[in-house]
């Protein structure tokens, strides 16, 4: 079954609320095996919503509305709907019921255009609106399904959960659930990813291969169809084991979840703990960390020493290493080395990672934009450096040199 998803709504054209029906609606017919090929975004146009049905009845079988189901002249989706199918609107008694009552509580006198949101499609299922006034609505007509659903999610999801997914699920018959694993990666851009994976890629067949990336991190997506969940991660395995072949020196997890959540995860399990110290990344090597819930019984805390005073007051870095004539400078091996393993001490922690580095716009010390050292002082073992050179904005360099780091604490912690 394919389906197209129909947002009926002029805020949404422009811009004024963010589509997050079609997320939460996509994630549940994928869930139930129905593909989406489409999702379309139309005003509260009669003319302009006309023609998206038609458009979407030749190339999916369902439509699936959100919004337009309101009291008000510019709430056209069932309207327009049930004159494209020749059918009358028809009051469904208990939902006029449910709304007499409430404004009846109230002690509000009812407006007579709310009578409009108890309407439904002649000859359609009325889906139930448990925390909202407007009817739902779901029916067959010439080989076609559709459905149509509440604009507000708070009114959307609990219909679409609800009675929603019951009315799909008895119109699916045999079709299978889509089953899908989210395998994250580190350390390896999407292009060199995809190049070592690319007779996979393009051979694919069942399961299905979908690579998607973000700044420091790439994911690939694998999917397929299976009566049961067992059977789904038969296939699903056989795809990661031949995935971990190629580039399983990057492969950090196998769920949605960032570098940073796992490396949580890793010293807790081998009771260790973790300190920061940086310099151009400003403290987001740290935001990171902290943003993962219950970090605290493993980070122990850090500094965002951004100046040479502070390296030296904070670190106890010499200022003989960090300015003058044949000094190494603040933007070199040796401090980044020295703020890793200063950091760790100061901390007591079995890590210490350090980054400083030019995040531009302009270069620092002689040196290049783009270039950001970052260290990893583990408790018993010699301090390692690395070097990177990085593109981008002052703002993506950020991002990218502390996800560099993050792979190479992960790396470490794994060992």
């Amino acid at each position: 079954m394919k389906a197209e998803i129909i947002a009926v709504g002029t805020e949404l054209l422009l811009g004024q609320i963010v589509n997050t029906n079609a997320q939460a609606i996509s994630q549940k017919l994928a869930e139930l095996g129905i593909d989406v090929y489409f999702q379309t975004v139309v005003g509260d146009n009669a003319t302009r919503l006309q023609q998206a049905i038609e458009i979407g009845r030749g190339r999916a079988d369902l439509l699936l509305f959100t919004g337009g189901l309101g009291p008000t002249q510019d709430d056209l989706t069932k309207d327009v709907l049930a004159e494209d199918l020749g059918r009358s609107l028809i009051l469904h008694e208990p939902s006029m019921a449910a709304i007499e009552e409430l404004f009846s509580s109230r002690g509000i006198a009812m407006v007579e255009s709310n009578r409009k949101q108890a309407l439904m499609i002649e000859g359609s299922v009325p889906l139930q609106n448990a925390t909202g006034l407007a009817v739902g609505n779901a029916l067959e007509a010439d080989g076609m399904l559709y459905m149509l659903l509440p604009g507000p999610p708070k009114e959307m999801k609990p219909m679409l959960e609800g009675p929603g997914q019951a009315w799909l699920r008895s119109m699916l018959g045999e079709e299978k659930p889509l089953y899908s694993r989210l395998l994250k990666f580190a350390g390896i851009g999407e292009s060199t990813l995809e190049a070592k994976l690319i007779d996979l890629i393009q051979n694919q067949q069942d399961p299905t291969l979908a690579p998607y990336a973000k700044e420091g991190e790439v994911a690939i997506r694998v999917s397929t169809k299976a009566a049961t969940a067992d059977e789904a991660n038969v296939k699903i395995d056989e795809a990661v084991a031949a995935i971990q072949d190629r580039v399983g020196e990057h492969l950090y997890a196998q769920e949605d979840i960032p570098i940073e959540e796992q490396i949580v995860k890793l010293l807790r399990a081998s009771g260790r703990r973790l300190a920061s110290a940086e310099s151009c990344s400003g403290g987001l090597f740290a935001e990171l960390v902290t943003n993962v819930p219950g970090s605290s019984g493993e980070y122990a805390g850090g500094v965002v020493t951004y100046t040479n005073r502070m390296k030296n007051k904070l670190l106890g870095i010499p200022m003989s290493q960090l300015e003058g004539a044949g000094a190494p400078g603040a933007i070199s091996e040796e401090t980044a080395a020295s703020m890793a393993e200063n950091v760790r001490l100061l901390a007591d922690a079995d890590f210490g990672v350090s980054l400083t580095g030019v995040a531009g716009p302009a270069e620092s010390e002689g040196k290049p934009v783009g270039l950001v050292y970052f260290a990893i002082a583990e408790k018993g073992k010699a301090t390692i450096v690395h070097t990177t050179h990085l593109s981008g904005g002052r703002s993506m360099i950020r991002v990218r040199a502390v996800k560099a780091a993050m792979y190479r604490l992960w790396q470490a912690l794994k060992e």
